[in-house]
């Protein structure tokens, strides 16, 4: 379902630098993008273009959202992040989704990788460190020895809580499961790139839409 509340983001963050090569107006493009990224169908986002005059295929804003530079949420100060992982389907094989939360503002991170360990995980807390001020931060994880020994290993405040704030990145999983299983029966022969296009430009519409 679209989350109307979603489009009063402002869509200056959306990059596109590939207009030269698009007849297509900016502020439509940018229109069919946050539609989609908000959880319109393709075929329902291209019937609302062409409401307004902008007659294109679902391939042709599908390639939009694939191609257009969403800029990150970068500098975040959170006082605590919940980190946790979940299994994606990618046709027959299982990818691991890793997501930090920050419980106050729901603003996170997403990647996407081919297994979890401890050292995926410090990698995914590394690129965390790198764009957000985390060091002060209390992170909240489950019994997972892999996010314990990651935070160990960067020298994190880290508190075992299965409950209470932990809630927030259950819910950002919550949406991505929904949007991905959505996203799963349009587009058949996904790619790990593909999919982490798609996951990437869902994380820059949950940041700058909430």
């Amino acid at each position: 379902m679209l989350d109307l509340d979603r489009l009063s983001g402002d869509s200056g963050c959306i990059e596109l630098e590939f207009l030269e090569r698009e007849a297509t107006p900016e502020p439509a493009m940018k229109l069919g993008i946050q539609l989609h990224l908000t959880g319109l169908s393709l075929s329902d986002t291209v019937s609302i273009l062409e409401m307004l005059g902008v007659d294109r295929h679902r391939s042709t804003v599908h390639r939009w959202v694939q191609k257009a530079d969403l800029q990150p949420t970068d500098g975040a100060d959170p006082n605590h992040v919940a980190v946790d992982e979940t299994v994606i389907q990618l046709n027959d094989e299982r990818y691991w989704l890793y997501a930090a939360v920050d419980p106050n503002t729901n603003r996170l991170l997403l990647r996407l990788y081919p297994t979890r360990t401890t050292a995926i995980t410090s990698m995914f807390l590394s690129e965390l460190r790198e764009k957000h001020q985390i060091d002060d931060a209390t992170f909240l994880v489950d019994g997972a020895p892999w996010l314990q020994a990651a935070c160990h290993r960067h020298g994190l405040r880290f508190q075992h809580i299965t409950h209470g704030n932990r809630k927030a990145v259950e819910r950002v999983f919550h949406e991505v499961k929904r949007q991905t299983h959505q996203f799963s029966n349009t587009f058949s022969h996904v790619e790990p790139s593909t999919a982490e296009n798609w996951l990437q430009a869902f994380a820059f519409a949950w940041n700058q839409l909430i």
